[in-house]
């Protein structure tokens, strides 16, 4: 999508993409969080004045929605990457963790997971509340991916799973490499299949 900015004096109109200006909002919001990202260096970054960001984005909340969306299907959409390759369900948990542990380490100035870190402690409820139904629907479809299997532990197995992904993206972002959060995902694989087999 390409939409259109009036450039000034000569009445020329200036294009910019849309798709590009919610990877470049997403890379801003993923490296600084969202409340240290504010929308006159948005409207900067993205080459546009607030009437066009307005008229594009709605608000900045409407942006990192936007952002947030891009994030999770790219990339970060590790649980379905982890279950294309398939396997058991403790394998596929497991996979899950050390996609995680592949994604999270700091790299091009970003770490962790936007969806778990990006509106941490956020002065903004609106943009807190985009994160957390976001998390929870990753949350949801692992636990609706373990209950089939064990249904009665499914809530506690998916709670174990997403407490350790979000310590991995905090320690990610306090500097842990990909060598060190691979024996944590290994280890909390190790004690996911512990606690799968054992009796609820």
């Amino acid at each position: 999508m390409v939409a259109t900015e009036n450039s000034g004096a000569r009445g020329r109109r200036r294009s910019f993409d849309v798709d590009e200006a919610v990877e470049t909002a997403m890379r801003l919001f993923h490296a600084r969080g969202y409340d240290a990202v504010g929308v006159a260096e948005l409207g900067a970054e993205l080459g546009i004045k607030p009437p066009s960001f307005y008229a594009a984005f709605g608000s900045k909340a409407g942006l990192f929605e936007r952002a947030l969306r891009r994030y999770a299907a790219g990339e970060a959409n590790i649980f379905a990457r982890a279950q294309a390759e398939g396997g058991s369900m403790a394998e596929v948990i497991e996979q899950t963790l050390l996609l995680a542990a592949r994604l999270y380490p700091k790299r091009d100035g970003v770490a962790g997971c936007l969806v778990l870190d990006g509106a941490r402690n956020s002065a903004d409820p609106e943009a807190a509340a985009l994160a957390e139904t976001m998390r929870k629907a990753g949350v949801a479809a692992i636990r609706d991916f373990i209950a089939a299997e064990a249904p009665d532990r499914a809530d506690a197995l998916a709670d174990f799973v997403a407490i350790t992904m979000k310590g991995m993206s905090a320690a990610a972002r306090d500097g842990m490499g990909e060598e060190a959060l691979t024996v944590v995902a290994r280890m909390a694989g190790r004690a996911f299949r512990r606690e799968l087999a054992a009796e609820g």
